[in-house]
């Protein structure tokens, strides 16, 4: 006898919803990580975004990509808590982010693989292209390890066994860098080059170029 999936979610919302919502809050839940908690969370997607939306939380899913985690409402004046701490990043890691969010979207329009797998060496080509002439280029290379390692902490990139010095940029990162952010960020281009060689922005904005790299950092 099949049961009506609207009952199966009543059935099993009180045993499973404190489960999905304890994982939700330690981060984000990849569906390749764990299925069977995937799954509950796909069932009770509406009870979930219900309750933390009580704690001022909006939950992000993309079923396509497999990931889900919670993030700060939008609060301007500054009334609710934060459960979601922000975490402030320099200016190099959020710049690599921006990158990296850039070769992927080159990535999936010119390749019909899903995995996006990048050599640290292909990654170090990848800024080393970016640095203007001018630039302390072995200087910034150097500070890449740091850079990456970071980045690994985050989740933004996953290491791979058994292949020295190469990760998987994650998908998620999509989530956090948007095609809006992308388009701005390639009008500042000139001014990243001119702040990593140590000059003045040519903007009329001079902190503009700084404000747009530490804004990727919030709510992650």
């Amino acid at each position: 006898m099949n049961v009506p999936a609207t009952a199966d979610t009543e059935t099993r919302a009180p045993e499973e919803l404190p489960a999905v919502v304890t994982r939700l809050f330690k981060g984000v839940l990849y569906a390749e990580n764990d299925e069977k908690l995937w799954q509950s969370l796909l069932g009770l997607t509406s009870q979930v975004r219900d309750y933390v939306g009580v704690l001022g939380l909006d939950l992000l899913l993309d079923e396509s990509e497999g990931y889900a985690f919670l993030r700060s409402k939008d609060d301007p004046d500054g009334t609710l808590p934060r459960l979601i701490a922000r975490r402030s990043l320099t200016f190099n890691v959020s710049l690599l982010l921006a990158l990296l969010r850039r070769r992927m979207m080159e990535f999936d329009i010119n390749s019909s693989e899903v995995r996006l797998i990048m050599s640290e060496q292909e990654i170090a080509d990848m800024v080393s292209v970016f640095l203007p002439e001018s630039s302390n280029e072995a200087r910034v290379l150097d500070r890449l390890g740091a850079d990456i390692k970071k980045l690994v902490e985050l989740g933004f990139l996953r290491k791979l066994r058994g292949q020295a010095d190469t990760y998987e940029v994650a998908r998620i990162l999509k989530a956090y860098v948007d095609a809006q952010w992308l388009e701005e960020f390639d009008a500042r281009l000139d001014d990243y080059r001119r702040t990593l060689a140590g000059e003045p922005p040519t903007s009329a904005e001079p902190a503009r170029a700084t404000e747009a790299a530490r804004t990727i950092g919030e709510d992650l």
